[in-house]
């Protein structure tokens, strides 16, 4: 996860926002996840969104909206 702070600096970083999704996609699985479930679950299709947002950045077709409490 970037840290607020951090937040700022690293917004713009396409591997890291890549990276940050895809861990997040990772502990949707481990924690919310029934892996003897065949049909697709709640964390499961979540964690396929985190990935393919994680995809966009990775393939820099997605940048920073901009922080909106900056008016931007």
């Amino acid at each position: 996860m970037i840290a607020d702070r951090d937040w700022h600096t690293l917004k713009t970083q396409r591997p890291r926002r890549g990276a940050e999704q895809l861990a997040a996609a990772m502990v949707l699985l481990l924690r919310g996840d029934d892996p003897r479930r065949r049909a697709s679950t709640p964390s499961r299709e979540q964690a396929v969104a985190l990935v393919e947002h994680a995809l966009l950045w990775l393939r820099a077709e997605i940048s920073d909206p901009g922080c909106p409490s900056h008016g931007r």
